[in-house]
């Protein structure tokens, strides 16, 4: 798009603000009311100089007092109709602003809840919080006021034009003349304005993102005194926004003067010629007074419909970040035909494997291949970047395999409905993330309609019923988001209990009992070992300790991305010098090692 050949959008911007205007659809009623109480506020606004032209002209001029009473009335009743349509137009406009912003931000919570753990490796926390709020605001603020007050302005523009014609063609010939500076002026300010807003939007973006990395890692700032360099970088973009804001100021500041002058013209023009009309009886002092107050109105819509253009440009901007969200691929979801996965006895195999990362040349697994039978334990160890934790990614189907087939009971995932996939396996990630709210709530995450019973049966297994005793109201005990207040062990034991009460037929987990001591690990593992061959289910688990793959049905140890030795810890001891050296380097001493 050209400087100075039609207001700056930015690409696609326009499209997208008619897509935020489908919205309304769903609000019918309430924008039919909105508009036609906004054309009766302008049919009022539009009939008041008629009346005092009225009492003038047929009232004082001629002595009829009865006259003079009748156009004082009818001032009276547009008053009263005026800020009674105003009060309509208004609340149901707010309403139609405020269910579209609900409907919005819905939709973008939902699609954030679906997107792939692929786009999360990439999106910035700060910018997706930004998208649902600041640019939903922008985008309500819009639809909200925005639409009402172009259509006032066309309406009131159209209005006043045909009448200040019909009065007197010369007079508004002139008149118009005068003030059409302002259309120059109006127009340079809506170039400026376009493109200051996207910058703004994408700006408070970064902003929102160092605040939130702040927030998130305050303690790793204070243990290594970086509260000086966080502060001076937050400012640097904060100087950055500030910039911005600063060049929106100086664009209405450098503009509104010269079109207050020229609309201080346009009065002055009318003064004058219109004078001269009323001298020679071509005009009258009451059309003079009625030509003068359309022409006030005529400025009003004018310089609202240069804001508006403005407007347009920052809810362009908006509208394209929110529906660029709304639009992401969801990578991970149920192909065409997807059948629900039946119960499952837990035999899980990899054939041929292989995965990379979006946007990655490098293969993180390479032809990876193994069985585990049901109720087996199946423990995972190898190098840095070996591929430990994409295994057990690719197993829930968090991310798809590039190559190969993940099966489950002779399934394969990516043919199965990903509900009944993931119901049918517990999670304990490597991060015990725990939400807002109270014990009990956490543990039956995974399975709301849980009795207290089991959930409490949950607890036990997963070595947390004694702690939770402990806290001040129990189960009902209110923990901080993401577990503050709590201990790692006590929130890796919960997350535990949260992934049991699912009853799943596998298991995973990723490296769930290293952040608690020995005794604690050797109940939790005791506990662990009675629930799986109990119910016959199979873990795989991304060994830490010893005792983790001392007690394992079948071991693999990967390297560079390839299982290069399975089996027993016996056999493994025998055959594999990458096995003992890890037993040497990275794994724990567990339990009975430590005593």
């Amino acid at each position: 798009m050209e400087p100075g050949r039609r207001p700056q959008l930015p690409a696609g911007g326009g499209k997208a603000v008619w897509r935020a205007l489908e919205y309304l659809r769903r609000y019918k009623l309430e924008t039919a009311g909105a508009l036609v109480s906004l054309l009766l506020v302008s049919a009022t606004n539009l009939a008041a100089p008629q009346l005092v032209r009225l009492a003038i002209d047929h009232g004082i001029a001629r002595g009829e007092a009865n006259t003079v009473l009748a156009a004082v009335g009818g001032l009276v009743g547009i008053a009263l109709a005026r800020g009674l349509f105003n009060f309509l137009q208004g609340y149901l406009a707010e309403r139609v602003s405020q269910g579209v912003a609900f409907d919005l931000r819905d939709a973008l919570f939902v699609r954030i809840q679906r997107l792939s753990f692929s786009y999360y490796d990439q999106a910035q926390t700060g910018q997706l919080l930004t998208r649902l709020t600041n640019d939903v605001e922008q985008v309500r603020t819009f639809v909200g006021t925005g639409v009402v007050q172009l259509a006032a302005s066309l309406v009131m523009l159209v209005g006043c034009a045909v009448l200040l014609l019909s009065i007197n063609p010369v007079l508004a010939v002139t008149a118009l003349a005068s003030i059409a500076p302002i259309l120059w002026l109006l127009r340079n300010f809506v170039m400026k304005m376009g493109p200051l807003f996207g910058k703004i939007q994408g700006t408070l973006s970064r902003l929102n993102t160092v605040l939130q990395e702040d927030l998130r890692g305050i303690r790793v700032v204070h243990a290594f005194s970086g509260e000086a360099r966080e502060a001076a970088r937050y400012q640097r973009i904060n100087q950055e926004l500030l910039g911005h804001n600063l060049g929106i100021i100086e664009a209405i500041s450098s503009n509104f003067p010269f079109v207050n002058f020229f609309a201080n013209l346009g009065t002055l023009v009318v003064v004058g010629v219109g004078g001269l009309l009323i001298f020679r009886d071509k005009l009258s002092l009451g059309e003079l007074l009625a030509f003068n107050s359309y022409l006030g109105f005529l400025m009003m819509p004018l310089m609202t419909l240069g804001f508006i253009a403005a407007q347009i440009s920052r809810a362009g901007a908006s509208a394209l970040r929110v529906f660029e969200l709304l639009d992401t691929q969801v990578e991970v979801a149920d192909k065409p035909g997807a059948t629900p996965l039946p119960s499952v006895q837990g035999r899980v195999e990899f054939r041929d494997v292989r995965f990379r990362y979006a946007g990655s040349e490098r293969e993180i697994l390479r032809g990876v291949s193994f069985v585990a039978e049901p109720g087996q334990l199946v423990a995972i160890l190898g190098t840095t970047g070996s591929g430990k934790s994409t295994i057990i990614n690719l197993l829930p189907r968090f991310y798809d395999a590039t190559g190969g087939a993940v099966l489950l009971d002779g399934h394969d995932v990516r043919e199965v409905t990903l509900s009944s996939l993931r119901s049918q396996i517990g999670v304990v990630l490597q991060d015990a993330l725990l939400f807002s709210g109270t014990v009990r709530e956490n543990i039956a995450y995974g399975r709301p309609e849980a009795t207290r019973e089991q959930i409490e049966a949950a607890a036990q297994a997963a070595q947390a019923a004694e702690f939770i005793a402990g806290l001040p109201q129990g189960y009902d005990t209110v923990v901080g988001e993401r577990g503050v207040g709590l201990s790692g062990g006590q929130r890796q034991r919960l997350a535990i209990a949260r992934a049991l009460l699912t009853d799943p037929r596998l298991l995973i987990l990723d490296d769930s009992t290293s952040a608690v001591d020995a005794e604690t690990e050797a109940a939790i593992q005791g506990a662990l070992d009675r629930l799986m061959r109990g119910a016959n289910r199979t873990a795989i688990v991304i060994a830490q300790r010893i005792s983790t793959v001392r007690d394992a049905n079948l071991i693999l140890v990967l390297d560079e991305g390839k299982v290069v030795a399975q089996g027993t810890h016996e056999q493994l001891l025998a055959t594999s010098p990458l096995y003992n050296e890890i037993l040497g380097s990275q794994l724990q001493p567990g339990t009975a090692e430590a005593a």
